[in-house]
């Protein structure tokens, strides 16, 4: 059986030891077939899916750029999720975001008024 078919049976009947694994010890054998740097991108992208506050974005936005990926990456993400999600969700988000990377967006935006 395809390791994937096997990951989806597992994940569909609740296999206790299989979900521990995906909990627990990231990078346990066969726990994910991705590379760390798309793993941490999922995740960031599921923590704006999740509405989550914003020392959980910046954890998220930390570890994806630990990984490997870009400012430009994360913001692609963030863009990405947009049809899922709903804009109002990622425009919430954007200045958690933008924190978590070191802008001030709130603080750029108010330069701009007269």
């Amino acid at each position: 059986m395809d390791n994937y078919k096997q990951h989806l049976r597992r994940l569909a009947v609740h296999d206790e030891a299989f979900v521990s694994v995906l909990l627990g010890d990231e990078n346990a054998p066969g726990a994910c077939a991705l590379d760390q740097r798309t793993v941490a991108l999922a995740r960031f992208a599921a923590t704006i899916a999740v509405d989550a506050a914003a020392s959980s974005v910046q954890h998220a936005v930390a570890l994806a750029l630990a990984a490997g990926a870009t400012n430009a990456d994360i913001v692609a993400t963030l863009g990405a999720v947009t049809p899922v999600t709903g804009a109002a969700q990622v425009v919430s988000s954007a200045p958690k975001v933008a924190l978590a990377l070191g802008y001030d967006v709130e603080a750029a935006l108010e330069l701009l008024d007269p």
